[in-house]
C-alpha cells in the first residue's frame, strides 16, 4: 500500500487547519493515505471518525504526537518508519495561542509548541522524508510572524497585540528557511504557510473565539490551498512564505 500511495503527517490533525487539510487530501485521491496525528489519541479518533463518514478517497489512520514530548515524537518517526517506510508530505500544523497570565509564560508555552515542537517533528522525519520520491516540509505559520506585514499601519489587524504568537510565527519562518536550506538541496520543498484567519479552536473553543468575532473565514479553503502545494500547484515559490493569493514579505 505505502509503495504507491502518498503519506502524508499532519499534526495537530484533529481540528480546525490540520483537520480540512486531513479532509481536503483524503477526498481528493485515492492515492493518498493520511495519517492524523493528534496530542489526544481520543480526539484524533473522533476526528478520523468524521472524515471517513463524509465519504473520503484515500486512506486514512490515526498516530498520537505531542510535539512538546520528545519520546512521543520519537515514537510516532518509528512507528510511521515501521509501517510505511518513508513520508512523502510532512505538514506541522500543530500550534498554540497562550493566554497565560504573564508574557513570560505566553513566551514559553507558545515556543514550546510553535517553534521548538516544529523543529524537534522535523528533525526526527527528515530521515523519512528523505527517502520519498518527491518529499514536501510545510510549516503552517500566520501573516501575523512577518515583519512588513504587522509593521504596516494599514492593516485590520495592526492594533492586535499577540505577541507571543507573532514572535512565534517569526521565529518559525526562519526555521523554515533553515531547513530549506538544509533540506532543499536534498530534494525536500520546504514552504511556510499562512492559512489566513479561519474558524479554529486556536483561540479558544467558545463560538466567539472560534469565529474571532465572525471574521474568520472557511478552513476547507486553506485545507483546499495546502493540497494544492502538496500537488505541486506552487513549486515555484520553493522555500517561501506563501498564502492563498502568493508570496507573503518577511
Amino acid at each position: 500500500m505505502s509503495s504507491q500511495s502518498t503519506v502524508v503527517l499532519i499534526t495537530g490533525a484533529n481540528s480546525g487547519v490540520g483537520y480540512a487539510a486531513s479532509k481536503a487530501i483524503a477526498c481528493a485521491s485515492a492515492n493518498y493515505h493520511v495519517i492524523m496525528a493528534s496530542r489526544s489519541i481520543e480526539k484524533g479518533n473522533a476526528a478520523i471518525s468524521a472524515i471517513r463518514a463524509a465519504g473520503i478517497k484515500g486512506r486514512t489512520s490515526t498516530i498520537q504526537l505531542d510535539v512538546t514530548d520528545e519520546s512521543s515524537i520519537a515514537a510516532a518517526a518509528a512507528r510511521v518508519s515501521l509501517d510505511h517506510g518513508r513520508l512523502d508530505v510532512l505538514v506541522n500544523n500543530a500550534g498554540i495561542y497562550s493566554q497565560a497570565a504573564s508574557l513570560k509564560a505566553q513566551l514559553e508555552n507558545t515556543f514550546a509548541t510553535n517553534v521548538i515542537g516544529a523543529a524537534l517533528v522535523a528533525e526526527a522525519f527528515a530521515p523519512l522524508l528523505l527517502r520519498s520520491a518527491s518529499p514536501y516540509l510545510l510549516h503552517v505559520s500566520s501573516t501575523l510572524g512577518s515583519l512588513a506585514v504587522s509593521s504596516d499601519p494599514q492593516r485590520f489587524d495592526h492594533g492586535l497585540d499577540a505577541r507571543a504568537y507573532r514572535v512565534s510565527k517569526a521565529a518559525l519562518n526562519m526555521l523554515m528557511v533553515q531547513d530549506s536550506k538544509a533540506l532543499g538541496k536534498q530534494g525536500v520543498k520546504v514552504f511556510a504557510v499562512c492559512p489566513g484567519l479561519v474558524e479554529s479552536n486556536l483561540r479558544g473553543e467558545g463560538e466567539e473565539q472560534r469565529s474571532a468575532g465572525g471574521k474568520a473565514g472557511d478552513p476547507d479553503v486553506s485545507g483546499q490551498m495546502i493540497l494544492r502545494i502538496i500537488e505541486g500547484g506552487r513549486d515555484a515559490d520553493v522555500g517561501k512564505f506563501v498564502d492563498r493569493d502568493g508570496v507573503v514579505p518577511w
